[in-house]
């Protein structure tokens, strides 16, 4: 009897765990996704600050890892009615980034074109490091002023 009424909870509990909403879930991946950006980034931004002393090899490696990530394809965690006006408190994104697809495409492409360079220049040096991060920040702040609301 035991096993019949835990095999029946089972059957009853899976499913409720494997149909999750897909809008949620895509929203939390991608917040996930920008919370490894910024992690990456802010390392960068705080070393060319003077915030955080310069580290040649922690410098190469998180510009390494905001490359692979800027050209990671995240398509798949932006589905339509995933905005904020959509799923308000869950998200900061803006529903102009659906109504001007693919206007977006252009500040994506900016954000990889930066973090590339920034790749292949972090590990030189402070200023080297110094001279790609500006073109970072705008990439950033060129989707953030556009697309993102300040609050959920």
């Amino acid at each position: 009897m035991r096993f019949t009424a835990l095999t029946l909870i089972a059957a009853i509990a899976l499913p409720s765990f494997a149909v999750a909403d897909s809008i949620d879930d895509a929203i939390k991946a991608r917040q996930g996704y920008y919370q490894v950006v910024k992690h990456n980034a802010g390392a960068l931004f705080g070393m060319a600050q003077g915030k955080i002393d310069y580290d040649a090899a922690k410098a190469s490696s998180a510009a390494k890892d905001l490359a692979a990530l800027a050209h990671f394809g995240n398509d798949g965690m932006w589905p339509a009615g995933s905005s904020k006006a959509d799923r308000p408190g869950k998200t900061r994104a803006l529903p102009i980034i659906w109504e001007t697809y693919p206007a977006i495409g252009e500040k994506v492409a900016a954000f990889k074109k930066a973090a590339t360079a920034m790749a292949g220049s972090a590990g030189n040096g402070l200023d080297a490091l110094k001279a790609d991060v500006s073109a970072l920040g705008a990439s950033c702040k060129g989707c953030h002023d556009t697309y993102r609301a300040k609050d959920f």
